[in-house]
Parts: C-alpha cells; sequence; structure tokens
C-alpha cells in the first residue's frame, strides 16, 4: 500500500509522477525525479482558494522584530575544550549538528567521548549507531578508557523507531551514527539514497526543534570531501562541521562551515592518542618545523582560522625545471600560486619561468586566505636566492596584481601571537602596522612588493 501513495517529484520542474521515470515527463530533464513521501491531505493542499489554508492550519500571530527581547542562546560545554571553540562554546538545546570527514578520520571516536563527559556531567547522552553493532561501539569505549561510561546505546536504523524512542527518554543529546543508514518506512528508496536522507534528517530536525534535544548527525563524504546526500541537508542543521586531517598523521582539524549560533570558520585542534581525541592548547607548535638554524624557503606565516591567530610554517622548493616547469602546492591554492609567480616577475624582477616550483603548508593545514600571498613569495624568493630568512621572521598580506600589499583583518592579533610564542621581526602590510610598538617585536611595514623584497635583502 506504501508504493501505491508514494510519489515522485522533480527537481528542476516541481512536477510529479505516480512511478520513478529517467526522463521528467514534465520539463524533460532526466534524472532529476525524487521520492518524496506523500502529504496528509493531498487534495486539500491542491486548492488554490485562502479558505482551504485557514482550514488546515489557521492564520499565525506576527511579531513586530524590534519588541522582541534578544536572549543569549544557552550552551552545554561538552568537555572537549577544542570541540566547544568550535561549536560556539558547546551544544544548544534543540540544536541539529551534522559533522562530516573521510571513513576513519575520528567522527566517532570524538562524539563517544563528548557523550561520556555530558553523561558525566549529568546530561542524558544518547548514542544511536547504525553501522555498528553494540558490542563494537562497546569494545570502541574500552580502547578510550571508558568501560565505565554510563553512555545510553541504540543499534537502530528505522526512523520511526528512533524517534520513539527519543520522545519517551528525552535525551539532552542524540548522536545518530550516521544518517545515511537511517530509512523511513514511509518511503520504498534503500537507506542512503537522497529521499531517504532528506525525510529522515527533517524529521529529526523537527523533533529537536520541538523537544530540545540537540541532535548531532554523522554524515558520510563523497570522495572529492564534499557531505554525500543533498544539499538541502546543510540547509536544514544549524552548525556544519567538518573533520579533516590525514590519516598517517595524529593530527585532526574539526572546521565550522556553518554556525547559526557562532562563528563561521572556527576551528578545532586535536591530536589522535591511544586513548582517542586530545585538545591541542598550542596549535601553532604542530605546524612549525624545529630547524636548528634558519633555511632557504622556509616562512612562517600568521594566518588566522575563525577567531584564533596561527602560525604556519610555508616552504618553497624551487629548482631547475625542463622544458614545461612545473607548479605545485600542497595546503595553498595552486592557481593563485601561478599568479603569484607572475606578480613576482613582473614588479619584483624574480623570475622563476624556467624553474619547477614545489610550495608547502607544514602540518598538512589547508590555507586559503589571501593574507598567505606575501610569506609564499617571501619562501619563493629565498629558495631561489638560496638565502635563508633571520631566525624568528614572520610575514602577512595579501598581494594584488598592481605588485601592491594590501592590509590583512585583525592584525593587531596576528602580530600579538607572534610575539608571544618569541618571534622577533615581522614583514607586513603597512596599513597593519601598530600604532604603538609591540615588545620584543621589529616591525617592517611596506605597501609594495618591490619594498618587502629590499627588506629582505637587507635582513640576508
Amino acid at each position: 500500500m506504501a508504493k501505491d501513495k508514494t510519489q515522485y517529484v522533480c527537481s528542476e520542474c516541481g512536477g510529479t509522477s505516480p512511478k520513478w521515470l529517467g526522463k521528467c515527463p514534465s520539463c524533460g530533464a532526466w534524472n532529476s525525479l525524487v521520492e518524496q513521501a506523500p502529504a496528509a491531505a493531498p487534495g486539500a493542499a491542491q486548492n488554490r482558494f485562502g479558505n482551504t489554508f485557514a482550514a488546515l492550519g489557521g492564520a499565525s500571530e506576527l511579531a513586530v522584530l524590534a519588541e522582541i527581547e534578544a536572549t543569549d542562546v544557552a550552551r552545554t560545554a561538552t568537555g572537549l575544550e577544542e570541540l566547544d571553540r568550535v561549536l560556539g562554546g558547546g551544544i544548544v538545546p534543540g540544536g541539529v549538528t551534522l559533522i562530516g570527514g573521510d571513513p576513519g578520520i575520528g567522527k566517532s571516536t570524538l562524539l563517544l567521548q563528548a557523550a561520556d563527559a555530558l553523561q558525566n556531567a549529568g546530561q542524558i547522552a544518547l548514542y544511536v549507531t547504525g553501522e555498528e553493532s553494540g558490542a563494537q561501539v562497546a569494545l570502541r569505549a574500552h580502547r578510550l578508557g571508558l568501560e565505565r561510561s554510563q553512555v545510553q546505546l541504540m543499534a537502530e536504523i528505522q526512523l520511526e523507531k528512533i524517534l520513539a524512542t527519543l520522545d519517551a527518554h528525552r535525551p539532552a543529546i542524540a548522536i545518530i551514527d550516521s544518517i545515511q543508514t537511517v530509512y523511513s518506512d514511509q518511503l520504498t528508496s534503500a537507506p542512503g539514497s537522497v529521499a531517504q536522507v532528506r525525510e529522515c534528517a527533517a524529521h529529526l530536525t523537527r523533533f529537536a526543534k520541538a523537544s530540545g534535544t540537540a541532535v548531532v548527525l554523522v554524515g558520510h563524504v563523497t570522495k572529492e570531501g564534499a557531505l554525500a546526500g543533498p544539499r538541502v541537508l546543510e540547509h536544514m542543521v544549524d552548525t556544519v562541521l567538518y573533520f579533516e586531517g590525514d590519516t598517517h598523521s595524529s593530527f585532526r582539524l574539526v572546521r565550522a562551515i556553518k554556525n547559526r549560533f557562532g562563528a563561521v570558520n572556527e576551528i578545532g585542534v586535536f591530536a589522535m592518542t591511544e586513548r582517542g581525541l586530545r585538545g591541542v592548547a598550542n596549535p601553532s607548535a604542530i605546524f612549525l618545523s624545529q630547524h636548528a638554524q634558519p633555511v632557504p624557503g622556509s616562512v612562517v606565516l600568521v594566518t588566522l582560522e575563525g577567531t584564533r591567530p596561527m602560525l604556519v610554517e610555508i616552504q618553497a622548493l624551487v629548482d631547475d625545471g625542463g622544458p614545461s616547469p612545473r607548479r605545485l602546492s600542497v595546503g595553498l591554492e595552486r592557481d593563485r600560486l601561478a599568479m603569484l609567480l607572475a606578480v613576482l616577475h613582473r614588479h619584483a624582477g624574480v623570475a622563476s619561468m624556467d624553474q619547477d616550483v614545489f610550495v608547502n603548508a607544514v602540518g598538512g593545514v589547508r590555507i586559503t586566505e589571501p593574507a598567505a600571498d606575501l610569506a609564499v613569495m617571501l619562501a619563493i624568493s629565498s629558495s631561489l636566492r638560496g638565502k635563508a630568512l633571520p631566525k624568528g621572521f614572520v610575514a602577512f598580506g595579501e598581494v594584488g596584481l598592481a605588485g601592491e600589499v594590501r592590509p590583512a583583518p585583525r592584525g593587531q592579533e596576528r602580530l600579538r601571537e607572534a610575539a608571544k610564542l618569541g618571534f622577533s621581526v615581522a614583514l607586513v602590510p603597512k596599513a597593519n602596522a601598530p600604532k604603538k610598538p609591540i615588545e620584543g617585536l621589529t616591525i617592517h611595514a611596506v605597501d609594495r612588493v618591490d619594498e618587502a623584497m629590499a627588506v629582505v635583502r637587507q635582513l640576508d
């Protein structure tokens, strides 16, 4: 009977069909029909007259924005400081968080640790596992030293049973691992399909808002690194977190891509140990290589991740190339590297047309902000000249096509972080030069790329 009620809706034109077709009969789009649960009263919903809508739900009262009292959102700390930083201070009652990452990166480990910390703090935590059995989760808990954990566990993938359990126990936080394994009996498609993921996420989100239970959804990622499933999934939830890092490295980054209750692009840094993930208090230390003496091609960049200034070492290697010189960047944008090489040649007289150029951000971190431009150019120039920059040297600044050095946001905080970590020389845009001197830090402010190269030659 459920099969007869199921309808398929075109994602392009909104047309419907009683069965799945490869081509939409309305607009002719291919592979655009997706399964959708039937509405409660399809006949009434198609009626355009206002009295039908009034009979169905009635009109709602309106509020004036200026008269609404703005209050801070209550939060509950998870017990993991780095995770709380990414979330904006902790979990929000009724908030829905989506966390994605590569297989084996540590998503389940992190969430199990957070659930145990919340349970120990007096909050009821429910862990719903759809990919592993209860025994497998218990085995992970033993490896993490959580063999006495009182976290409630449920191995289930049927949405209706999960919602009934959540409604009966009303936990403070419910972790669904993962949303791609959950299915609803209202749909005939397989778990993980677009329709199932969308409907299950919508029902869980609706329950979270109505009950005040914080829901965390674990999501799979595609081979390109994006969250699997419909893009509407990211629009439904309040917070989207990405788990980043190399499985061959012990360090992990949790990055906030969307957060309705906090700052976006905030990151948390963790180290994978035998007892699970541990927060890294000073993440700059893991992104800086320890050289006994300064080496050519190495420059320390003061980057900004969310609200946190971090020091990252940028390394460049310039070597004789063949007929087709290569340009390779790891952790930085490749297209931007080609642009910086052109600017370096045109406005600073540093040519590398016949050279292979390799640029790397140490520690596996990915840098997307343009404030890394100046550090990248200085590292390339240092490698090409074969001369190291002085010890304790840092730099940041965006570089334009006209050769100008543009300011970076929150430059004062970047400089104070560098001084706090013992760096003594900084090359920055003139607009970022502080009005008051910073103790222990000599600052060279420049307007153009050629000025920056002149300063570096004086420091040799």
